[in-house]
Order: C-alpha cells, then structure tokens, then sequence
C-alpha cells in the first residue's frame, strides 16, 4: 500500500492532484479538511478557516502532532489500497506517515494572485475572503515553533516531490503522471 500525503499552499492545487490519482490511478482519498469538517459540524460550530485551524490545533494539542492523519491512515489501512491524505499540515504528520513505510509526500505551490484567482472560483466555504485575508491566512499557517500548529514551509521542504502550479492543468498532471510512473518503478 502506498500512501501519498499532499501539503501546499492555499488554493495551488492539492484537490487537482487529488483529482487525479482518484481518476487515473484508483487511490482512495482520505482528506483531513473533510475530517475536521465532520468535528466542526457535530460541535454546532461554523465552518470557516478559522474553525478549521482551531479545531486541528485542539485535536492535535490534546492527543499528538499527528493525530488527524493518524486517525486518517487507520481507516486506510483497513482498506489496504493505495491512498492520499491530503492537507498535510504539521511535521508531525509526515514523521508519523514516513515511520509507517511506502510514504512519499507531495507538495504544491503558485504564485499568491493565480492561487487567490483559482479560490475565488472555487468558492468554498473557507474561500470567501478578500486578498489580505487570504495572505493572512496564509501567514498565519506558514511558520511555527509549536509542534501542534500548521507549519506549511517546513512541510513543503520536507516533500518528496515539490511541483510548481503557475501553469495550466495539463502541465501539473503530466508533472505528476511523471512522479507516479517514477514511483511504480
């Protein structure tokens, strides 16, 4: 069983990636903003960003650095097929994966206005916000001393695989088609 964890920037392409594994290679999707969604909703919370990164930060806080994905692989192991998790957000997460074998962690970036378009489109329920509150956000996840928090440049330097999504689709699924030909060698 390989397990592929997707970290990256807002909006640069984690779902496109997603997306294609699921259609073009049979991975099973395990995603953790779909797990704290489900935590956000049973506590009658609104679900927004915010929500989103305080109720990580608590579960993680309150049981270890990786307990989402934890919590995540469990459920795939029980399926014993090829998987992503996606949204890897904490150095704890990859440590955690990596001590299970056959991990490889990909990472996506952009440049900030083509992520910022890309979510404008989107329109999820954590997208409607202005450009500054995107940056914001962005910040706010990007660096950290506490094991417990979002720490996005320490897990964008930890990947495997690092691709640059300031093209069109075509370019980021052929990086990848490439990646996954590598890795089933």
């Amino acid at each position: 069983m390989n397990v592929i964890g997707i970290t990256g920037t807002l909006g640069a392409g984690k779902g496109t990636i997603v997306d294609l594994l699921k259609d073009e290679y049979n991975y099973k999707h395990y995603s953790v903003r779909d797990y704290l969604i489900e935590v956000i909703q049973e506590r009658g919370m609104e679900v927004n960003r915010d929500s989103m990164t305080s109720v990580a930060n608590e579960l993680r806080s309150n049981n270890s650095p990786s307990f989402i994905t934890d919590e995540l692989y469990n459920k795939a192991i029980k399926n014993n097929v090829n998987c992503i998790i996606e949204s890897i957000r904490t150095p704890g997460e990859i440590d955690s994966l990596r001590a299970k074998g056959s991990f490889y962690l990909f990472a996506v970036d952009a440049d900030s206005n083509i992520r910022y378009n890309r979510i404008q489109i989107r329109k999820s329920s954590t997208d409607n916000v202005d450009y500054n509150t995107f940056i914001a956000n962005e910040e706010r996840e990007m660096n950290t001393n506490n094991p417990n928090k979002q720490n996005l440049a320490k897990c964008i330097s930890k990947a495997d695989f690092v691709f640059n999504n300031n093209g069109n689709l075509d370019e980021l699924n052929n990086k990848v088609r490439k990646v996954i030909s590598d890795i089933n060698k």
